[in-house]
């Protein structure tokens, strides 16, 4: 027996447990109809996708980003769109074009004339849920919104790229510089059309053999650099370090040599204050003394003055009393001041007829 007879057998069955009873036959179609339509009114919107419900009647749009189900009234009054809004990749790598989001690779002209290549540029984007409307509006629904990635992508990158010199485009921070002004251009365009580039990964980009070497070459260059850059800055720590130390031992000495001094500078002090005081007590002692003496002098003086004077006027006194006596009382006092002195007296002359008499000391008086 085929299964279209079984079908058929099984049909009659039930159709005869029902007692042949065509109302309740009626009900069921009916309610196999109804449920029929409530599933196809019913569309499920999985995580990472996004709904767009559309009114054929009125023209409302209306985006739905929360993951279930919605419901979409039958016979034409809603059309419900899906589109995939999880993070999706795209790559230009290989010769040709596969699919919208694997195409050919991405060759760049060079500021300076030369030619690079990029094996694997990869394009992380996704579909920004709350412009859902939008992309199916400008793209088309289902994934038609992906025709948009080929040449913005391509027509930017080349551009970003070229913009650099085959010396800077080969060194990674102006590469990442480059990467993250096209990530930025290709996002003002496709954010217009409800697309979002979130990151941009591209290989290092691929040159001559000849260029390769040099680059290589430059690399090891670059290396030794480094490592006489963090030579040097060996270096400089460990002169730094020794300066310190150096530092710190001829503090260490000053400090000790400035107390040693400073301990000589009180001693002197003190005994540069001790010997004022010493000198001070001297200078009155002896200053005291002198004036005591003074003083006694000027007594001792004062009397001896009164003694002279006394001695001057009784001396006076004896001259003006001898200066009126006569002569005879003069030449006896003359006489007995020369008592006992003998005078030599011999005769000479200068001619044989003197007219006078010379007399003149020979000898000292006896």
């Amino acid at each position: 027996m085929s299964n279209g007879d079984k079908a058929r057998d099984q049909a009659r069955a039930a159709f005869e447990k029902l007692g042949g009873d065509r109302s309740k036959l009626w009900l069921v179609g009916a309610g196999v109809v109804l449920l029929l339509i409530g599933f196809r009114s019913c569309v499920t919107v999985e995580p990472g996708h996004v709904a767009v419900r559309v009114n054929n009647i009125t023209g409302e749009v209306e985006t739905i980003t929360q993951p279930g189900l919605i419901m979409r009234l039958p016979f034409g009054i809603h059309s419900v769109h899906i589109v995939d809004a999880s993070p999706q990749t795209f790559h230009m790598r290989g010769t040709a074009n596969k699919n919208p989001l694997e195409v050919r690779e991405l060759t760049v002209r060079a500021s300076d004339g030369s030619n690079f290549e990029f094996n694997d540029t990869t394009i992380l984007f996704k579909v920004v849920p709350s412009s859902g409307a939008r992309v199916i509006f400008d793209a088309g629904t289902e994934h038609a919104y992906r025709m948009w990635m080929s040449p913005y992508a391509r027509s930017i990158l080349r551009d970003e790229f070229g913009r650099e010199s085959t010396i800077s485009v080969s060194n990674p921070t102006t590469f990442g510089q480059a990467t993250e002004r096209a990530r930025k251009r290709i996002n003002d365009l496709l954010t217009k059309h409800g697309l979002e580039v979130t990151s941009i990964v591209t290989p290092r980009p691929r040159f001559s053999e000849d260029y390769e070497n040099l680059i290589e070459a430059r690399n090891q260059a670059d290396n030794e650099m480094s490592v006489i850059g963090s030579n040097l800055q060996r270096a400089a720590t460990d002169r730094s370090r020794r300066l310190a130390e150096v530092d710190r031992d001829q503090n260490k000495i000053m400090q000790e040599k400035r107390a040693s001094l400073e301990a000589q500078l009180a001693t002197a002090v003190s005994t540069q204050t001790q010997t004022r005081r010493e000198v001070d007590t001297f200078k009155i002692e002896k200053v005291a003394t002198g004036q005591a003496a003074l003083s006694a002098s000027r007594s001792t003086a004062i009397e001896l003055k009164g003694q002279l004077d006394a001695q001057f006027v009784s001396r006076k006194a004896e001259i003006d009393a001898f200066r009126l006596q006569p002569v005879e009382r003069v030449m006896e006092r003359l006489g007995q001041r020369l008592e006992g002195v003998t005078i030599d007296i011999q005769p000479w002359t200068n001619d044989s007829a003197p007219s006078r008499v010379q007399v003149e000391k020979l000898g000292g008086i006896q």
